[in-house]
């Protein structure tokens, strides 16, 4: 048997139980962005196409948990916002009416979202740095 029946024979049993792939979608990197996609692909286990792919079809339900993380952020953001402005006054011995209560929480609803974004700007900022 010659090793071009052997490779064929190989890719066919590798090919067994799946659907056969019909598409391909080229793209063109810079050579810094092809080691780091590499890296990357390299630390999953996988050949860059493999990873690639993956990466693909991952994209939705990832972009899925990218809202739900941020929503969580954002709530987190809320909680860190009430928690600073009714304490600081608490600790000074103040006491604060419901009204004031009632106002910081509509604050901190109408402002969180906005501080959330400024939070996450700055942070990549820094790692830009």
């Amino acid at each position: 048997m010659s090793t071009n029946t052997v490779a064929i024979e190989n890719h066919i049993a590798h090919a067994k139980g799946r659907e056969s792939r019909t598409q391909s979608i080229a793209t063109r990197f810079t050579r810094a962005e092809e080691q780091a996609l590499l890296k990357r692909a390299e630390a999953s286990g996988l050949n860059l196409r493999e990873w690639a792919r993956d990466v693909l079809l991952r994209g939705e339900s990832t972009s899925r948990q990218s809202e739900i993380d941020m929503h969580i952020f954002t709530e987190l953001v809320g909680l860190q916002m009430l928690l600073m402005d009714t304490l600081e006054p608490l600790l000074r011995g103040d006491k604060l009416a419901q009204e004031q209560v009632k106002n910081l929480f509509r604050q901190v609803q109408t402002t969180k979202a906005t501080k959330a974004q400024e939070i996450l700007a700055k942070r990549s900022q820094k790692q830009e740095k």
